[in-house]
């Protein structure tokens, strides 16, 4: 990641003071809300929507965003880097024979449906 994002990490003593100023429902996660608030996110890609009130979150300009939805919109805007990052994280799976469908499966069962189906679409490229 520190390749494609090299200011993706936001060093603890950046956001540790703030931590303790959050209210959040699992306070587990302030740390992640503090983080991205230091890091001027205009996200949180996060499958724990429920943990991120959008009444707090809004408040720092911070969007909760569904992992397979953020894919789907970096789809949409990026579609070559996305399909190549795809082919290319196929092409390191333990089995390679695996197919497009097995491929596009994996993500389905995680939850990532409509990424699936557009890996299914794209299957000529991956």
């Amino acid at each position: 990641m520190r390749e494609v994002i090299p200011d993706w990490d936001i060093p603890e003593t950046s956001w540790s003071s703030l931590v303790n100023s959050l209210n959040l429902p699992d306070p587990d996660d302030r740390h992640v809300l503090a983080a991205a608030i230091c890091g001027h996110a205009d996200c949180i890609v996060t499958k724990n929507l429920e943990d991120f009130p959008l009444n707090i979150t809004s408040l720092y300009g911070i969007e909760i965003i569904d992992p397979d939805q953020f894919i789907i919109n970096q789809w949409s805007l990026e579609c070559i880097p996305v399909m190549t990052a795809f082919k290319e994280m196929r092409a390191r799976r333990k089995r390679p024979t695996e197919s497009v469908e097995m491929f596009a499966q994996a993500f389905e069962k995680n939850g990532l449906i409509a990424t699936a189906q557009k890996i299914r679409e794209a299957q000529e490229l991956i």
